[in-house]
Parts: structure tokens; sequence; C-alpha cells
């Protein structure tokens, strides 16, 4: 037998547990080495390749479609950094979170903290508004994410939740509106050592709300090449003053979170999972999975209709383009409609699609009177009349 070089990987792979002597000793290659060496070789080079197909699929990498825009959509002047979510009162008074700094995402003003808007849908063009907030609250740390607002049983206190990432941490901050100041009122922070990494939140009291993890093994935002598409890892927590518990998991990657129009239902979106699921919401707090609604896009930010119940979602339309973004080559957006979420046949519609060209990476797509207001992770936000129905293809 004669003695012959060895490639670094076949050398890790066979010999690194030789003996000091043996290892002084130039490597004999047998054919029953080799061959098991090159088994080895491709089983590992096989699970790359079925990873990167998986995270291809997962992540609709060079997805195709059709452009898909209403001639009445135009953007919503003074919106530059984008409405992550979107939450209206029954009056059109809006609530948006914008200026989003997600680690490992793109800012087009890094030096300027997070704000909360107010934009007023009884305007024909409103231009939002910057709330301001009271003494005790960091202001210049603030981060919003998810956001909701809860009334009370008289209907004259409205309390906003508001996901906040200050520093790489995750917490709560809850806020009282004050509708003539057009301010909000900091009331206080909550934190838990539950809250890995919020994204969304469904408030169900003055104090008490569901909200999702979306990645809770990741302290920042790896990219695609830091996701692992089939592992599921996403939950959803209950919280209250009294009790605070996980009360669904095995989400894969879970994102926007509502209740139904009779509070009895959760509906939850998995990013990754492409898909809704149904839970029941039983008398304590915890959930009963009901079912789930593959979508097969990517869900973000879930917004209810309060007149007929429909569910809409904005959607990425390529996911690598969102976690490695380029400008030559922007994130795109898509608008979805889901009608009789309950029933057995529910219906899904497309309402709009852009490449990118116009609204980047859209998170949030919420209806009022006619109008559809659909925001983004980072870029600009649309106004839509939903009453002319023309579309540019």
């Amino acid at each position: 037998m004669t003695e012959a070089p060895v490639a670094p990987l076949l050398y890790l792979l066979t010999f690194s547990h030789r003996s000091k002597e043996e290892a002084e000793k130039p490597p004999l290659l047998s054919p029953a080495v080799i061959m098991k060496s090159l088994v080895l070789v491709a089983l590992g080079l096989l699970l790359v390749v079925e990873r990167n197909v998986g995270v291809r699929q997962a992540f609709n990498i060079s997805r195709e479609y059709d452009l898909l825009e209403p001639s009445s959509c135009h953007f919503i002047e003074g919106i530059e950094t984008g409405a992550e979510d979107v939450d209206i009162l029954p009056k059109g008074l809006a609530f948006m979170s914008a200026g989003l700094k997600y680690p490992g995402g793109p800012n087009f003003k890094p030096n300027e903290h997070g704000n909360m808007l107010l934009l007023d849908l009884n305007e024909e063009n409103p231009k939002p508004v910057v709330l301001g907030i009271s003494s005790g609250f960091d202001i210049d740390s603030f981060n919003p994410h998810g956001i909701s607002v809860y009334i009370d049983d008289k209907g004259d206190s409205v309390y906003i939740f508001v996901v906040n990432h200050p520093t790489n941490t995750t917490r709560v901050d809850l806020f009282k509106f004050q509708a003539e100041e057009k301010s909000l009122l900091y009331l206080k922070t909550i934190e838990h050592e539950l809250f890995l990494s919020l994204n969304d939140i469904a408030a169900v009291g003055p104090e008490s709300f569901y909200a999702t993890n979306n990645k809770p093994f990741l302290s920042t935002l790896d990219g695609v090449d830091g996701i692992y598409p089939n592992i599921p890892v996403g939950n959803i927590i209950y919280y209250s003053p009294e009790e605070v518990k996980e009360v669904a998991a095995g989400i894969n990657v879970s994102n926007g979170i509502i209740m139904s129009r009779d509070n009895k239902y959760v509906y939850a979106a998995s990013l990754l999972g492409k898909s809704i699921s149904v839970f029941e919401k039983l008398d304590n707090w915890s959930l009963s999975p009901v079912r789930e609604l593959q979508i097969d896009q990517l869900l973000d930010n879930l917004c209810l209709d309060p007149t007929t119940g429909d569910v809409w979602m904005a959607c990425h339309t390529d996911a690598e383009r969102l976690f490695h973004y380029d400008p030559k080559n922007p994130p795109g957006s898509e608008v979805l409609r889901l009608q009789n979420i309950l029933s057995e046949n529910p219906v899904l519609t497309q309402v709009y699609v852009n490449n990118g060209s116009s609204l980047q990476a859209s998170s949030v797509a919420c209806v009022y009177d006619g109008r559809l207001i659909v925001g983004s992770v980072f870029h600009k936000a649309i106004d839509c009349d939903l009453h002319n129905t023309a579309t540019e293809n």
C-alpha cells in the first residue's frame, strides 16, 4: 500500500483520535477508511444542501409573483422610518409604532429614537402627529415594535400597550391616551423572564395581554444564515399582574396576534410556518388549539376588520431580501384578506403586491371605513381607497 496525502476534511473525520505515536507517522489510507470518510463527507454535504433547500422554501427565496396595486394607493406624508404596527380606534384614530431598530435590519434614521404616531382617518389626507410622552419615560431609548389598544368598559379610557426593545432588551410599556393633548401618559413598564423576544401584543384588559415571542433562541436578528426554518421556536405568553404563563408553544417564529370580534378566539401568525393558528380562549386565559390555516406566505402582523370580522395580514414576499437588505433589490410587500376564518371554507384574497419599488417590507395592514392602511418595518406607509377597486398590474 502506498502512502498518500490526506485532504484536511478527511483527516479531521478519520484521524482526529490517533495516538501521539501514530500522529507522528504519515497516515495510511485503506479502501475501507477512504470509503467511510467519503460517506461521512457526503452525509455532511447532504445536510448542508437539505438545509439550504429548506431555507429557500421557508423564506420564499426568489419567489415569483404578479404585481397587484390599487390605483388609489398613495404614501402617507411624514412617515419615513416605518409604521411597524397599527391599531385603529372605532372612531378612526390610528396609532402607529415608528422607527423600529431591529438588530441586523436597516434603519434610515439610526440616530433618532422611535415614536408613537397618531393618524386621524376621518381626514381626507391625514398627516401623522408624533404623540408626546409624559415625564418618567426614557424616550431616547424608545424602540417600539408591536402595539395594542384597550378601551375600558366605560369607553372613556384608552390604554396603549407597546412592545419596546431598548438596548437589545424586550419589555412592554403601558400608556394612557390623552385625547385633548394628543399625548401619552406613561403608566408603567412590564418585564418578565418569559419575555424572551417579544414581537406583537393583544391587550385583553387594562393591565393584561397576550404576547408573542418570535425567536427565543436568538438575541439578535442573524438573518437567513442564523435561522433554522424547521425548528418551531415561537410561543405565546399570557400576562396579568396576578399570573404569567406560556399558553401556546411550537410556533415557527410567532408574529402577529389579535383577538376575534367576540373575544372568544385568538388568532396568531407564524412567519416561517406561513400559517394562522386559531385558539379558543378558556376561562383561565389558557389557549386551546382549534385549527391551523396554511396561508403559504410569510405573515407579519394581523388586523381585524371590526365590522366584518375579516382578518387582514401583511406579508413579506422574500425573507432573504428582508434580512439581507439591498437598496438596489429591496424587499417587497403583500397584503391578504381572509374572510370567514372560523368557517369550513375560509376565503383568501390577494389585495396588494409590490416588488419593493414602491413600498418595502410591509408589516401591517388595517382597514377603516373602506380605507386600507399598510405600514412597513422600516420604510413608509400607504393609504388606499378600497372603494376604488381599479388595480395596476
